[in-house]
């Protein structure tokens, strides 16, 4: 197989003058033959002006190429898509599949023999384990590691689980707005991503757990020193890949998924992960039951008390010993066979673990945060293909709850209506949000956290039942299922939802009902049509024609291997 500069030439029908030409111009930039004759490791540079999350990263990629060159190999950085889950127009989940693509044709279109992903800004790295997935090229996943924390008057402060809440506070009237502007000033305090148990650090946890990033390397901070040790690190075992692998195919096993699943339960993880991971899975061929995914939820107990589902920050974690000492304590859970990128199993990760003296961040078995995973997987009439809900960062008064349906039919209808005085809802109403799933929205925006009605709020009202075919930040809380499935646009029993409806919901019995006979649910589906037309053309059109449900993973279809 051609290695280096041989790698993948361009079709000239003169294979020599290819390699010829390539050699002319990348002299251009001062490379010497000794140089071009050695491993060439690639770096994604994923940094953007519209990425503060990533603001680290050309210090990384200087980093990781001190790796690279110590271990004699070539480091060569190349940009692709970079993606901010505030910057980002409609969602950020609509571009992942978007960067998924870029990523994996760069990985194939240009001459590397490893490369060393960088990202973190939530679908950065499940796009970029999308693409290593496809092409099964040697990678090593680099996160950017989480920021420091704030704070404001005597509070810590956490991005963003604690601007929802003060936002709450705010739009409640228990808070002005001079002080909302200075704790806007105070929230992210640094680059990095979110230093709460949001996407990001739970993906950066869970690609650890699965092996495709070196041990301790999800939670050190993205300002430290440390993290530039960890990229050059990285840098070295890239070049080792590059030599002898395991490639991707033979660390994503599984069992490894398994691994990471455990791993997300027991942090109180985000319930983005879960799809994240399911797409993740899906390119390799690797089904995702859901049921089991919840019986597992079942067995292991939420172990990591950070926020939101707890009281600490990333930072804690990781001075607590990171996910090697959670995996410690996870042990007879895990398969401890499982490879990593490292080299050898995650047994050797276990064994390197730090044990901190007097932490109360990562929880002895017998003390754990809560029993049972931070999600569980719900089905009933509502949600035949699934439902997720969060119990870790839930009011437990609500997990088995009935009310009254007050329904909005988009993020639009819930924008113009949710704060009117007029609006007919009480606490214990079920707000229900339609059509904001992956074709309705289109593309799954985090519109699941429904704020409480302004009315609501200013009567003290800190929490609803709320349901949505949405997601929600896994820096989000509250009594909130998501990701519900077929969902509405598509013709889910979501959209059949009319106000005044009876909604019941009980967690432990993993149910999530309409209490709606089945021929009045089946005359509304009679008169139910599409609520949102084709795109006309480009990526737009298709994204609607091709993207799967959220127990899929929300890939595009065409991505999977064919059987």
């Amino acid at each position: 197989m051609a290695l280096g500069m041989k790698k993948g030439l361009t079709s000239y029908g003169d294979a020599e003058f290819s390699l010829f030409l390539r050699k002319a111009f990348i002299k251009a930039m001062g490379f010497s033959d000794d140089a071009l004759a050695r491993p060439i490791i690639g770096i994604t540079d994923t940094a953007s002006d519209f990425n503060p999350c990533h603001g680290n990263v050309p210090a990384l990629i200087t980093a990781v190429k001190r790796g690279v060159m110590l271990e004699g190999g070539l480091p060569m950085a190349f940009p692709t898509i970079s993606i901010h889950e505030s910057f980002a127009y409609p969602t950020s989940m609509y571009l992942r599949n978007l960067m998924a693509l870029d990523t994996e044709e760069m990985l194939r279109a240009q001459p590397m023999d490893a490369a060393v992903l960088i990202g973190g800004c939530d679908k950065t790295i499940p796009a970029q384990l999308m693409a290593a997935a496809s092409v099964d090229l040697p990678a090593v996943v680099l996160p950017v590691g989480p920021m420091l924390v704030g704070h404001h008057r005597g509070q810590v402060l956490g991005a963003c689980t604690d601007c929802r809440r003060l936002w709450g506070e705010f739009r409640a009237g228990r808070m002005d707005e001079a002080e909302i502007e200075a704790v806007n000033s105070r929230l992210a305090p640094t680059f990095g991503t979110c230093m709460v148990m949001g996407t990001a650090s739970t993906i950066a946890c869970m690609t650890e757990a699965l092996g495709m990033a070196l041990p301790g390397s999800a939670t050190i901070p993205a300002t430290h020193a440390d993290r530039l040790r960890a990229a050059e690190d990285a840098g070295r075992q890239a070049v080792r890949l590059a030599a002898s692998g395991p490639r991707p195919s033979a660390v994503m096993t599984p069992s490894a998924f398994r691994n990471a699943f455990t791993v997300l339960q027991a942090i109180g993880g985000s319930t983005n992960a879960l799809i994240h991971f399911t797409a993740i899975a899906g390119r390799l061929g690797i089904p995702v039951d859901l049921d089991e995914f919840d019986r597992l939820g079942r067995e292991v107990p939420v172990l990591v008390d950070l926020k939101p589902s707890g009281a600490h920050y990333m930072e804690d974690f990781h001075w607590a010993g990171g996910v090697p000492r959670l995996l410690r304590e996870l042990a007879d859970l895990l398969d401890l066979d499982a490879p990593t990128v490292r080299g050898g199993q995650l047994r050797d990760a276990i064994e390197q673990a730090e044990d901190v003296p007097g932490q109360d961040v990562i929880r002895r078995r017998g003390n754990p945060i809560s029993q049972g995973g931070g999600l569980a997987v719900l089905r009933g009439n509502l949600a035949p293909r699934g439902a997720l809900l969060k119990r870790s960062a839930a009011t437990p008064a609500l997990l088995r709850h009935e009310g009254r349906a007050v329904v909005f039919s988009s993020t639009e209808d819930m924008a113009q209506r949710l704060d009117d005085p007029a609006l007919d809802v009480t606490p214990a109403d079920v707000l229900v949000l339609q059509n904001t799933g992956p074709v309705g929205a289109p593309g799954m925006p985090e519109a699941g956290y429904i704020p409480i009605p302004r009315k609501l709020a200013r009567q003290g009202v800190k929490d609803m039942l709320r349901l949505s075919d949405a997601r929600m930040s896994g820096t989000a809380f509250g009594t909130i299922v998501l990701h519900i499935t077929p969902e509405a646009a598509i013709g889910g029993p979501l959209g059949l939802v009319r106000n005044g409806d009876r909604i019941r919901l009980d967690a432990e019995a993993r149910r999530l009902d309409l209490l709606v006979d089945e021929a009045e649910l089946a005359r509304r589906h009679a008169l139910w049509s599409a609520p949102v037309a084709a795109p006309a053309r480009g990526y737009a059109r298709l994204f609607h024609a091709h993207v799967l449900q959220a127990d899929e993973g929300c890939d595009f279809d065409f991505c999977k291997p064919r059987d």
